[in-house]
């Protein structure tokens, strides 16, 4: 800001990013307060620095929402974890299989653990073909970035997700964000709570029935005669 500025005098840029010029520090003070903008250094390394005509606040409101769009956007990556055994039977082999499959699709790298015991610490040819067999099943979505490595009791190996698989995960995320939000609990109770107009006026329909059928019927009159007075 303006008090920052120790430079006699600053290369001026104007608030549309015109170029004004070297301009002593007074001058360019006295320009800033005369269209009610602020002096801010935004090259102070430059020889001389350059200072730009700017309303600071909203440059600093604008930066902080650029900053939490581009968070907003990016992607963060995930390392999810997967255990096997050397001799696994088929059917978990499949099931894992399709959790790694999963997780690749979803854009998360899969850290992949075969995991020796006893004798097995003997036949790591056994990992290290399990590895290289799922490495082949799942080429069409991710690839090997660290490749099958002994440590200790395990053998591990990093799977990562192509580009073209991660782009699609971040578009089904975006548009299931857009996608309507389905009604809550709460709103259906209230809407069943509510009373419509038909609804008064069917119960009302019901009482005028109600009320007709409690009246007695009245007397026939005969031909000839008038109503209350029997005929002659």
């Amino acid at each position: 800001m303006n008090d920052q500025i120790r430079a006699r005098e600053v290369r001026l840029v104007g608030p549309e990013g015109e170029q004004v010029g070297i301009v002593p520090l007074e001058r360019a003070l006295q320009l800033a307060a005369d269209v009610d903008l602020d002096l801010v250094e935004v090259a102070p390394m430059a020889r001389p620095p350059v200072c730009k005509l700017m309303d600071f606040g909203k440059f600093k409101y604008e930066s902080a929402l650029k900053a939490r769009e581009a968070r907003r956007n990016q992607q963060q990556t995930v390392i999810k974890e997967m255990k096997l055994r050397p001799k696994i039977d088929p059917h978990d082999y499949e099931t894992k299989k399709g959790h790694v499959v999963r997780f690749l699709r979803a854009g998360d790298k899969v850290k992949v653990t075969i995991m020796f015991r006893g004798r097995e610490q003997s036949r790591p040819e056994l990992g290290y073909r399990l590895l290289r067999r799922l490495e082949s099943e799942i080429q069409e979505l991710g690839y090997v970035e660290a490749s099958p490595k002994q440590d200790g009791r395990n053998m591990t190996m990093v799977l990562a997700p192509h580009r073209a698989t991660k782009v699609a995960a971040a578009e089904r995320v975006a548009a299931s964000a857009k996608a309507p939000r389905p009604p809550r609990e709460e709103d259906l109770e209230d809407s069943a709570d509510e009373v419509t107009t038909d609804d008064v006026d069917t119960d009302e329909a019901t009482a005028d029935e109600a009320d007709l059928a409690a009246v007695p019927a009245a007397e026939t009159v005969p031909a000839g005669g008038t109503a209350g007075t029997p005929g002659q």
